[in-house]
């Protein structure tokens, strides 16, 4: 057993929190649609499996201090580490009703994680490598940067009403982080795109996490209806018009990327016959499923859309159903492997 625990410890995925970030955004959901018993369960679930990563993480940083090095310094790996700050806000924001004080010390930590790894995963995985060129090893998971700095937008936006003290700084904190990861996204999208057209590009090429585009930009609307609904500010009054237009805009592309993940999807199982097999980066297609739900709720009730909420409203369950099938599979594939039947995982 304690072998099993230090082989999972050592060879624990950079973006292994995006199990957390999917169940959070399911909660939210849930919550906001009034199923308070299975919006709870799915959050006490978050919360155990943050911190049980926490801790995995903390003793892979400690006993196995090269790995950790070698993934920041892996394009293909290293964005997946922004996962911590975005699991650990989106707790934040489900917490935030009911425990603004755990939520904000969340957030506060959150903040702390994401301006090192801000800084340092980008030198570590593109700008200091000598290896050239980086480009050709972009994915999907960049956009996870766009991610975490949303989710700090977002937290920060849920708690500001409901403290008496601080309310302008932390409405610069949202404001700051949403237009960060407005920059963020121009910036992976570019970046993305440059690897499609100057690289060859296979099937197995355009995994899981590239359903990460539209999670980002999802929740950089919900991060935009949530600033767009909080308290007078200096800094609120005067880019709510802005936040408010943009985040309809970010609504509408998220929606145009969805036939188009679907189809890649197409593309890559069923006419090149790529095999459908249980991994962590599963992860990053419910995670952006619930997500696009979530913003639809938030920006129709932000911005008097009906149509929108009703829409955000009826894809939840589209997420709650990946939550499930995800996590039939993963409990599948868990229990193969302890059998010996030797099912793949890329945990």
């Amino acid at each position: 057993m304690m072998d099993r625990l230090r082989e999972m410890v050592a060879t624990l995925h950079p973006g292994s929190f995006a199990f957390v970030m999917a169940t959070g955004i399911v909660s939210v959901g849930m919550n906001q649609q009034g199923f308070v018993v299975v919006s709870r369960v799915l959050l006490g679930i978050g919360l155990v499996a943050w911190a049980l990563l926490l801790v995995a993480l903390t003793l892979r940083c400690v006993f196995h201090r090269d790995r950790v090095v070698a993934d920041l310094h892996d394009p293909v790996v290293a964005f997946g580490f922004f996962t911590v700050v975005a699991g650990t806000d989106v707790l934040a924001v489900r917490l935030a009703d009911s425990y603004w004080q755990g939520s904000a010390a969340m957030l506060a930590f959150a903040v702390v994680v994401g301006l090192f790894l801000g800084y340092g995963v980008p030198w570590a995985a593109a700008l200091g490598r000598e290896e050239r060129p980086v480009l050709q090893h972009v994915n999907g998971t960049w956009f996870i940067w766009v991610v975490a700095s949303q989710s700090v937008a977002t937290a920060a936006a849920s708690i500001e009403p409901l403290v008496t003290t601080g309310r302008d700084e932390i409405a610069v904190l949202a404001v700051a982080a949403w237009s960060v990861g407005i920059v963020l996204y121009a910036a992976c999208a570019v970046f993305v795109a440059l690897r499609i057209l100057l690289y060859p590009f296979a099937p197995a090429d355009l995994n899981p996490p590239y359903w990460v585009s539209m999670g980002a930009m999802a929740i950089t609307v919900v991060a935009g209806a949530k600033i767009v609904e909080m308290d007078s500010t200096p800094i609120i009054d005067a880019t709510s018009g802005l936040i408010g237009g943009l985040s309809v805009l970010g609504w509408a592309w998220a929606t145009w990327l969805i036939p188009v993940l679907f189809a890649v999807g197409v593309w890559r199982h069923l006419i090149h016959r790529i095999p459908v097999t249980y991994e962590a980066t599963w992860w990053s297609i419910v995670f952006p499923l619930g997500m696009y739900a979530v913003a639809g709720m938030y920006i129709g009730r932000a911005d008097s859309l009906p149509i929108v909420e009703a829409i955000g409203a009826a894809w939840l369950w589209v997420g709650a159903a990946a939550w499930l099938f995800a996590t039939v599979q993963m409990v599948r594939s868990v229990v193969a492997r302890r059998s010996g039947t030797g099912v793949r995982s890329a945990t």
